[in-house]
């Protein structure tokens, strides 16, 4: 037989307004995090497929440039000339030294525009640029 508490007894009580509180702020904060993406990564460049695509280097302040199928210079979301893109990369350099440098370039771009990028690189002190690749069988 279940017995119902008198009225000065209580049992263990467990507060669940701080428990929903913490759920809540949780999932805000899960959304927030989930919604910061990188433009530069969102872009519609259809990147071509590497058999052995090597780990994706991210430094905390990467440079991405993107190199689009008509070959234009694309860095922060904005469309750059290649002596702007030279002048963003020495000045990066000069503030740090090892600055990491991502180039994506379009399938369908010739390798020409990327080869141009590759120099602006390598001529800003750039020592090892990334190509970004994804992974999977070639073409």
């Amino acid at each position: 037989m279940i017995r119902s508490g008198e009225a000065g007894e209580r049992g263990v009580t467990l507060e669940m307004t701080p428990l929903i509180d913490m759920v809540f702020l949780l999932l805000i904060f899960f959304l927030v995090a989930t919604t910061f993406h990188q433009t530069e990564r969102e872009m519609q460049i259809a990147l071509p497929t590497a058999a052995f695509a090597g780990p994706i280097s991210t430094a905390l302040r990467e440079i991405i440039i993107n190199v689009d199928a008509e070959g234009s210079i694309i860095v922060n979301g904005r469309i750059v000339e290649p002596q702007d893109l030279q002048r963003l990369i020495e000045e990066s350099v000069a503030i740090n030294a090892d600055q990491k440098v991502t180039v994506r370039g379009d399938r369908a771009t010739p390798y020409a525009n990327i080869v141009r990028v590759l120099d602006i690189c390598k001529g800003s002190g750039i020592q090892e640029p990334y190509l970004d690749t994804v992974p999977g069988a070639p073409d």
